[in-house]
């Protein structure tokens, strides 16, 4: 049967009419009649050094089929066939695309990333229903002028090529909406991208620009440009007044300052580390009132201004590695702040094993020294202190005004009961229980169920926790770092509202089930376990998901469907047994990374 089939394969019967000089093994038969019915073809990932004829005529040649069966049945019926309108030529060795693409004029999307393609043929130009072209990963030294002549072309996908410049009519591409550039050899951006209003992506990202044309500011859509890596001293000021951008990424080029955004109402997202920034003015600061993430980390900024505590809704603040001797104390009354990186800083206020407790340790700090600050300078305790038999103050300062019950750093087996007694009716928010040698969580955690929100369990020896910690429904974050736990229960699902979680340096060898169904997690981390697989699929449904820490584990392979996991801002994957991908690929960021996986999805 086989070898019958092998014999049709270049029979002038076949009904494509240039199939004996076609040097390229037939596409199957049960492929091409599949497309006619579907309108989509994918050939990716087939060894194709080029595109077999019957490819690009699918749509005007008879079928095999047509000439071995006789009576049709209603599916047969091949002259009601669908124009082809989605073929997928990736992950091949195609040098070349024949001008015979042109007989395929109901394409609207069109892949061919991953290939060795050095030009394209004119002939695209011609395929006016094309709406998105991807041909990334390529070898690409320019793009043909007709391409600008697509009039319903949405998504063009350029990156790593080996483009030098762009065509100076780019603009034409009015209806753009996503373009991608990154990671080519250009030096300059051609003015009339002015004209690109309906852009909504502009990524720029590892290119030789020195600087951005002003008129970029016309980009009236705009949401997210990234121009990292490049060689930019300056941002144009004009780029203040793009209204609608959301995220911005300057990381590693020359800047020497931040460029101030007063018209950037919507900004969400400043991606400025690894810069020669030194100052940071309260104008950079004052008008980003919807400024969720700030990363300034490897600049050489000194001081952090008051009015950083304007930015109320400031969730990631990455000052790492930089010359900043003090902070605000302000900094610790941003409501929303979950993560703040200041390793690498000469700070003199702030102890080292301070910085070593987290974030919201540093923030309780901060805090405390406000209060002081408001306080009359007096030494006497409070006459409200309690004293423990171990002599240990309970402090009721902070049980009623921080609402925090703390008893850190004892090596206590135990929480003293009296420590629980002082609470009585305060609503205590936040307790800290961290660096003890608790074996089990301490029973008593669930009489505050009604008003705990932080609870910090880290550094102690516990190998399992009890589902009734399932009954602080308010719990927002949850610190279990250096214990002995393997696993999770299935009844912490009921943590609703559970934001952060911290489970690194445990004993962990596959990823809790349980956290897959918290559908509020937005940090997971799980660094430094034993755990040998994830699940992409389920990491998907997770849409809050914006920080995943998987460093030092297990993992034999990365599933390329996480690269679908696009919410992910933050994907640690160092330190893991995988080949692929290379190390290369992980030093290239989040964005890279997952941009790497999505390619790689079969």
């Amino acid at each position: 049967m086989a070898a019958a089939r092998r014999g049709r394969a270049g029979d002038p019967r076949a009904g494509f009419r240039r199939a004996e000089a076609d040097p390229v093994p037939a596409v199957p038969q049960g492929l091409l009649r599949a497309a006619r019915k579907s309108g989509q073809l994918n050939l990716a990932g087939r060894g194709l050094s080029e595109v077999p004829q019957h490819v690009w005529r699918i749509n005007l040649d008879t079928p095999e089929e047509a000439h071995q069966n006789l009576s049709f049945g209603a599916a047969d019926r091949w002259w009601e066939q669908t124009d082809l309108t989605k073929l997928i030529l990736a992950s091949n060795k195609l040098q070349s695309l024949s001008e015979d693409i042109l007989l395929l004029p109901a394409l609207t999307v069109l892949d061919v990333h991953d290939n060795q393609l050095t030009s394209l043929p004119p002939a695209l130009g011609q395929l006016e229903n094309l709406q998105k072209l991807d041909v990334s990963h390529n070898k690409l030294k320019s793009i043909p002028e007709e391409l600008l002549q697509l009039p319903h072309l949405k998504s063009l996908l350029l990156h790593h090529n080996q483009l030098s410049h762009l065509p100076e009519g780019f603009g034409q591409l009015g209806t753009l909406e996503e373009l991608d550039l990154s990671n080519n050899h250009l030096s300059a951006i051609p003015t009339s991208f002015a004209l690109l209003t309906n852009l909504v992506r502009l990524n720029l990202a590892c290119n030789q620009l020195q600087s951005l044309p002003a008129d970029i500011s016309a980009m009236t859509s705009l949401r997210q440009l990234d121009c990292t890596k490049n060689y930019l001293e300056t941002v144009p000021s004009k780029l203040a007044t793009m209204a609608s951008l959301e995220q911005l990424y300057l990381r590693k080029n020359k800047l020497q300052s931040l460029p101030e955004l007063p018209s950037c109402k919507l900004l969400k997202e400043l991606h400025a580390g690894e810069n020669q920034i030194e100052i940071l003015n309260a104008e950079n600061l004052k008008h980003l009132n919807s400024l969720s993430v700030l990363e300034l980390r490897d600049n050489k900024i000194k001081s952090v201004p008051e009015e950083i505590a304007l930015l109320q809704k400031l969730e990631r603040l990455d000052l790492a590695n930089n010359d900043i001797s003090r902070l605000p104390y302000t900094l610790g009354n941003l409501p929303q702040l979950k993560f703040l990186a200041l390793e690498g800083n000469p700070l003199r206020t702030i102890r080292r094993d301070l910085l070593q407790k987290g974030t919201q340790e540093l923030l309780k700090y901060l805090r405390s020294k406000i209060q002081d600050d408001a306080s009359s300078a007096s030494e006497e305790p409070p006459v409200t202190a309690m004293t423990l038999p171990s002599e240990s103050r309970v402090n009721m300062h902070a049980i009623t005004s921080l609402r925090l019950l703390e008893y850190s750093d004892k090596q206590a087996a135990s929480i003293p009961e009296q420590l629980f007694d002082a609470v009585q009716s305060h609503p205590v928010t936040t307790l800290n229980f961290s660096r003890n040698q608790l074996q089990d969580i301490p029973p008593r955690v669930l009489e505050l169920q009604d008003s705990v929100s932080d609870l910090n369990l880290g550094f102690n020896k516990i190998s399992s926790i009890s589902s009734e910690l399932c009954r602080l429904h308010k719990l927002t974050h949850l610190d279990l770092r250096n214990n002995f736990l393997t696993s999770l229960p299935e009844e912490m699902a009921a943590l609703t509202r559970l934001q952060t979680i911290n489970l690194s340096f445990n004993r962990f060898k596959v990823f809790p089930s349980v956290l897959y169904h918290i559908l509020a997690l937005e940090t997971i981390l799980l660094s430094n376990n034993q755990v040998g697989s994830i699940d992409p699929l389920q990491l998907k449904k997770m849409d809050r998901l914006g920080t995943l820490d998987l460093q030092n584990n297990d993992l034999l392979q990365v599933p390329p469907e996480l690269g679908n996991c696009e919410n992910l801002r933050t994907l640690l994957l160092e330190g893991n047994p995988f080949r692929t991908p290379r190390a290369a690929v992980l030093a290239r960021g989040t964005a890279a990374l997952l941009e790497y996986l999505r390619s790689r999805i079969p």
